[in-house]
């Protein structure tokens, strides 16, 4: 089962991670990531890096065992198409060539995803977050602090059940895949999350009308969580959002703070 875990290294990625590295200003991109990549060949993995500065370090090194390229490397301002149709191509590609899995490495940066707002930055997250959790891919987003302001580098960690460095204590809690427009949430929300969580509802919600969250790993959500939630499902308008498996005490303290009315498209169940 796919759980939120803080990672030591890139050797600990497992099939369908979607790892959030938070990059210390002592690390270097690309050489820090040779060791994701040099595993890919050890394990038949076909490896997707989308960053410049990926392009003289990894291009054409083949699979040892048959020669097929090993490591695509795209370069994210020259690509024709959004970054995830690229990923899911170069996954069937591999498929088709018989590799075991994907990787993927990305350099998240202000231009290479073309976003100018969090919460379109956070869409883009999600879609990525799915595809590993369907496909199986690893999925390294490498965000350095100083090109992203702190509340925008919380937002995009909360949608990453992994996350690897130093710096990485962002909000308590992560939301991420648990099925089609499903998302489970796990940890605290608390008024230090309250923005992010309510930026990660509304860009779940930007693709369809129900958004499902499962509450089963939730420890705990305080009034600034619950009025964060309340207040996401109403700016999404035409949207409901369904809390699945919430216990007595959220239930009861989100009636008694009064959101369980039709103004709020919210409705819990245990």
């Amino acid at each position: 089962m796919r759980a939120a875990r803080t990672i030591a290294t890139l050797d600990e990625i497992d099939v369908g991670d979607h790892v959030c590295w938070l990059m210390d200003p002592v690390d270097r991109f690309p050489d820090d990531a040779d060791s994701f990549v040099s595993d890919g060949a050890l394990f038949g993995d076909k490896v997707v890096i989308i960053g410049s500065a990926g392009a003289a370090h990894w291009a054409n090194r083949p699979d040892r065992r048959s020669g097929r390229p090993a490591v695509v490397v795209l370069d994210p301002h020259r690509m024709e198409e959004p970054l995830l149709d690229a990923v899911q191509r170069e996954a069937r590609q591999a498929d088709r060539e018989g590799f075991r899995a994907v990787r993927v490495l990305t350099e998240a940066d202000p231009r290479s995803r073309g976003v100018t707002a969090s919460e379109a930055l956070l869409e883009g997250e999600l879609l990525l977050e799915e595809f590993a959790a369907d496909s199986g891919a690893m999925v390294v987003c490498a965000y350095r602090p100083g090109h992203w302001d702190v509340p925008t580098l919380h937002q995009a960690m909360c949608v990453h059940p992994q996350s690897l460095g130093s710096r990485s204590a962002g909000p308590g809690f992560r939301m991420f895949s648990a099925g089609s427009n499903c998302w489970s949430v796990d940890g605290v929300i608390d008024s230090e999350g309250a923005e992010a969580f309510a930026a990660a509802i509304r860009a779940a919600a930007v693709r369809t009308e129900t958004v499902r969250l499962r509450f089963d790993r939730v420890e705990m959500i305080d009034a600034a969580g619950m009025r964060a939630l309340a207040d996401a499902a109403r700016q999404v308008p035409g949207r409901t959002v369904l809390v699945e498996g919430a216990n007595d005490t959220v239930r009861l303290c989100w009636d008694l703070s009064g959101f369980a009315v039709p103004e709020v498209p919210v409705e819990m169940s245990a």
